[in-house]
């Protein structure tokens, strides 16, 4: 009779491998410290600037920071595998804490997040448009009939900005160009490296630490073009997060400038600062996509 039960419960220990190895859903990364299990646990997820590795290696130092001066909780780092992922899980509450990018800033307003605080260093938040060196690419006109990446539909910066300049300089984007949405910033460069693409979309801060770990990168591509600036990344927390918990995280982000081991962390966001901000600041996000829904494609529900 005991071999039974032992049987039994081989087959759904066994069981249970089988449906978690043949599940088709991406698994979220989370950071790989341990807060501590008697606090609160608040997941922590950042839009997909980097690819998921990446994105823990700029990311988790500040985490980790946090983590080490917070009363009451405790953050875990969530990484998505793409932009769709990640708006799906907040738009569904899944996120206590997030740093989306301005498009998701304010569509988190209006899904029960509130706005805390934001990136600095506005002048960065622009879309640049990549060519490589050897191309014969010189003007706007040359890229009609040809592929361009970007790294997902719903990226700012790096995609609606670029998309943006195109139809201001006389492209239509649905029509002239070939859109091709490759997932990630890094992807989006090397497409344009490896000649998959004749120009290549993505922001600055990407851009340039891409080309600090790649420089033959560097050496063959070059930013042909570079658009305006709007509002920088924003920090929102999920309406149901103790107040309490929400000043102690923004306090601390906010202040990381102020010292030298905050400064690190920043550095390796390419970042001078964070700083506070609320629904106001994105006044002009949210007048820029009214225009760019209606002169050069939508955005909601293609995501």
């Amino acid at each position: 009779m005991i071999y039974k039960w032992i049987l039994f419960l081989l087959l759904i220990v066994f069981s249970g491998c089988r449906n978690e190895a043949g599940n088709d859903n991406y698994t979220p990364l989370y950071s790989t410290t341990r807060p501590l299990s008697t606090q609160p646990v608040y997941i922590f997820g950042v839009h997909p600037l980097h690819n998921p590795t990446h994105l823990f290696e700029v990311y988790q130092p500040m985490i980790d920071y946090i983590n080490e001066r917070l009363v009451g909780g405790q953050l875990r780092l969530e990484a998505s595998r793409d932009y769709p992922s990640f708006d799906k899980k907040l738009l569904e509450g899944h996120f206590d804490f997030a740093l989306p990018n301005p498009y998701q800033t304010v569509t988190a307003s209006d899904h029960g997040y509130r706005i805390f605080g934001k990136m600095g260093d506005d002048q960065n938040f622009r879309g640049i448009i990549l060519v490589r060196k050897d191309s014969n690419i010189n003007s706007v006109d040359d890229l009609r009939g040809k592929t361009i990446s970007y790294p997902a539909s719903t990226a700012l910066a790096a995609t609606m900005m670029p998309q943006w300049y195109l139809y201001e300089h006389g492209i239509d984007i649905n029509k002239d160009i070939i859109n091709s949405y490759v997932g990630s910033q890094e992807s989006s460069i090397m497409n344009v490296y490896l000649g998959k693409s004749a120009a290549a979309a993505t922001w600055p801060p990407p851009w340039r630490a891409f080309v600090k770990k790649r420089p033959e990168v560097g050496k063959a591509v070059m930013v042909k073009w570079e658009t305006f600036s709007l509002p920088n990344n924003g920090l929102v927390a999920r309406g149901d997060v103790p107040d309490a918990i929400i000043k102690q995280v923004a306090q601390i982000i906010i202040t990381l400038h102020t010292h030298e081991e905050g400064r690190k962390i920043l550095r390796g966001m390419e970042l001078s600062r964070y700083e506070k901000a609320d629904d106001k600041t994105y006044e002009p996000v949210r007048e820029f996509i009214k225009k760019f829904e209606t002169k050069v494609r939508p955005i909601r529900g293609n995501q």
